[in-house]
């Protein structure tokens, strides 16, 4: 097999976690980045291409870990969408994300895990699906949002015992107050899935207990869980707090008041704070009807609801959450920019292969204007958008 040509970036202003190169360069060879340093410092062979980033960021990609589908395409409904949909998530910088399915048939997400372990399609080129993020069915009645009460049921161990990033499942969100969930959660920590609070009513207590057995993540802070409170701080408390969890956040300022995402980024800051999306089918299309798993759901310009007005994931893209976070918080985009690379990646343990821009990383990589938005991305060393 011939060889593909080598991409020489030069002239960027290189921006990776703890690290900022002005005139930088980045030299990619095949899937991965071969060399990190100054323009000038290497010199390109005739076949390879060199693109002049004059004037423009140049960051990790971006990783969602909450994503339920885009474009038309529900990923519970239709878990075969994943690969389409994944075509065309670079235009938003996302280079890899966690296809979410909600609470449905077990079938569904056994499909769903069959579908992110195949091959790619040979003319595939966009951003990567890492494994699936299930949430559900383990879920608190009381907090049930958009999800179908037909398939919530208790934890049972036999449902989940192939559940691991091998098989296809890297993110699980469940009520951790439920009988049994505490024995869930170190059974799926032990599989190196990473285990999430989400839907549920758990008191402060009942979280810490379940961040002691194993709970690394906290599932759209404040969305279907209590309130926080000055007597009784119940989950978002105790997820705030303690600083082993992760916590995603949907900064919209429709999921969450502008007030409190400023407030929870003075608490958290970028290694603890990881923005999601929670984007289901409208994402990317015209207002009207679109679907969640079983439900329609109607999109206006800025929110997507089920009929009684309860908020049924989101039309956010993970370009415009970072701009929102660093205009609601007053933070700079090197501050910010760990929310949606380093952070993520760590959360799922492969910080070691992504989130970065450092010689023998993964070359998943977005160039950004001033005004950060997205000008071209690159997934594991092949360019999949560029703006015209």
């Amino acid at each position: 097999m011939k060889p593909k040509p080598m991409i020489l970036i030069q002239n960027a202003t290189i921006l990776t976690p703890h690290r900022q190169i002005a005139g930088g360069a980045v030299l990619i060879e095949g899937p991965r980045i071969l060399a990190v340093g100054r323009t000038g410092q290497a010199t390109p062979s005739s076949d390879t291409r060199v693109i002049d980033a004059g004037g423009l960021w140049l960051v990790p990609g971006f990783i969602d870990l909450q994503f339920n589908g885009g474009f038309g395409h529900d990923f519970t409904a239709d878990p075969e969408s994943i690969w389409s949909v994944a075509e065309r998530l670079p235009r938003f910088g996302v280079t890899s994300f966690l296809p979410t399915i909600i609470s449905s048939p077990l079938d569904r997400i056994s499909l769903g895990q069959e579908v992110v372990l195949r091959q790619p399609p040979g003319d595939f080129a966009g951003a990567i699906p890492l494994g699936l993020h299930i949430e559900g069915p383990f879920l608190n009645r009381q907090k049930k949002g958009a999800h179908n009460p037909v398939y919530l049921q208790p934890p049972d161990l036999k449902v989940v015992q192939d559940w691991m990033p091998s098989t296809g499942v890297r993110l699980v969100s469940l009520a951790p107050e439920l009988p049994g969930a505490l024995e869930m959660i170190e059974v799926l920590a032990s599989h190196d899935v990473l285990v999430s609070a989400a839907h549920s009513m758990a008191s402060y207590g009942e979280t810490m207990a379940a961040i002691d057995a194993g709970l690394r993540y906290g599932t759209h802070l404040f969305n279907a869980m209590p309130p926080l409170g000055h007597r009784a701080p119940g989950l978002p408390g105790a997820l705030l707090t303690d600083p082993r969890p992760v916590v995603g956040l949907i900064a919209d300022g429709i999921h969450t008041h502008p007030a409190m995402i400023s407030l929870v980024w003075q608490i958290l800051g970028s290694r603890r704070l990881n923005l999601v999306t929670d984007a289901m089918a409208a994402l990317g299309m015209p207002a009207g009807k679109h679907l969640l798993g079983d439900f329609d759901v109607t999109v206006d310009q800025i929110s997507a609801r089920l009929a009684d007005g309860t908020l049924a994931g989101s039309i956010l893209s993970l370009d415009q959450a970072l701009r929102n976070l660093i205009e609601i918080a007053g933070c700079s985009l090197s501050e910010a920019l760990p929310t949606v690379t380093e952070t993520p990646a760590r959360a799922l343990k492969i910080e070691s292969d992504r989130g970065q821009i450092a010689a023998g990383y993964v070359a998943d990589l977005v160039l950004l204007s001033p005004e950060l938005e997205v000008s071209t991305t690159i997934v594991e060393g092949q360019i999949v958008y560029e703006k015209i």
